[in-house]
């Protein structure tokens, strides 16, 4: 029994058979050589591990900043978090399964190696309180904003008049 590795398409809906887009697409994915050189495969292997580059989330909220990214495999010892004047960096590594010579590899797509991601901050952001978590494997920064940069809420009273300025 052999494993074949299939690129899984939802099912568009019916549509003209000579579509050129479709065509071309087809066309542009085929590799009549990709099963057959041993070689490149291993060659492909290579490149693989210094492509890892985590995929980040960042939003702002009444609070801070929230940086997320996904590092499944990264130990919290391979991880380097720094703050310098505005600039947030992180960076870390994924090491690579050991890989035995006898096995016989069918797919092989998973990335490994270094990376380094870095993010200018808003003057606002409070880089003093930096908290960072790693939990099964989501990596969560929360940066506050200085206090003096959050909104703050004004009373309104009705009872006292307020004086309009002196000329």
């Amino acid at each position: 029994m052999a494993i074949i590795r299939r690129n899984e398409r939802t099912q568009a809906p019916a549509r003209n058979e000579w579509d050129p887009f479709r065509v071309m697409q087809d066309m542009l994915r085929w590799d009549p050589m990709r099963n057959l050189d041993p070689f490149r495969q291993m060659q492909a292997l290579a490149v693989d591990e210094r492509n890892f580059v985590p995929h980040f989330e960042v939003k702002e909220t009444k609070e801070g900043y929230v940086f997320k990214a996904d590092l499944p495999g990264v130990k919290e010892s391979d991880l380097d978090i720094s703050v310098s004047g505005t600039l947030l960096t992180i960076s870390g590594k994924r090491e690579a399964e050991d890989r035995d010579e006898g096995d016989t590899w069918f797919a092989y797509e998973r990335s490994y190696g270094s990376f380094s991601r870095s993010f200018t901050l808003p003057e606002s952001a409070d880089t003093e309180h930096v908290r960072a978590d790693l939990k099964e494997g989501v990596l969560t920064l929360v940066l506050p904003k200085k206090p003096e940069m959050q909104p703050r809420k004004i009373a309104v009273s009705a009872s006292a008049r307020p004086e309009p300025p002196k000329h």
